[in-house]
């Protein structure tokens, strides 16, 4: 425990935000498992539109300053890149038949 009063009030702080992070935090992991559930069904439409949920969820974390900036455009582009492959694929998929 701090003996200091402002480094106490820092340990507050601390917990309060860390609480709020968490929060966000888990509706970017649910907004990416959603999308990549989406990618699984093979339904590209439908994982357009989770794709933008999570990109989405994504900026607002970065926003936050819950994730840093690089780190969102990172994971979001490895998010589209999967899209692309997987429509990608399906579309080899069909031009074989």
């Amino acid at each position: 425990m701090p003996n200091i009063k402002s480094a106490a009030k820092r340990v507050k702080t601390a917990r309060a935000r860390a609480i709020r992070n968490a929060s966000t935090k888990s509706s970017v992991k649910t907004a990416v498992k959603r999308y990549e559930a989406q990618l699984a069904q093979g339904d590209p439409g439908t994982a357009e539109i989770a794709l933008r949920r999570a990109m989405s969820a994504l900026d607002k974390a970065a926003k936050k300053g819950v994730i840093h900036k690089n780190q969102a455009a990172r994971r979001k582009s490895r998010l589209a890149k999967k899209l692309v492959a997987a429509v990608g694929a399906k579309d080899e998929a069909a031009a074989e038949q």
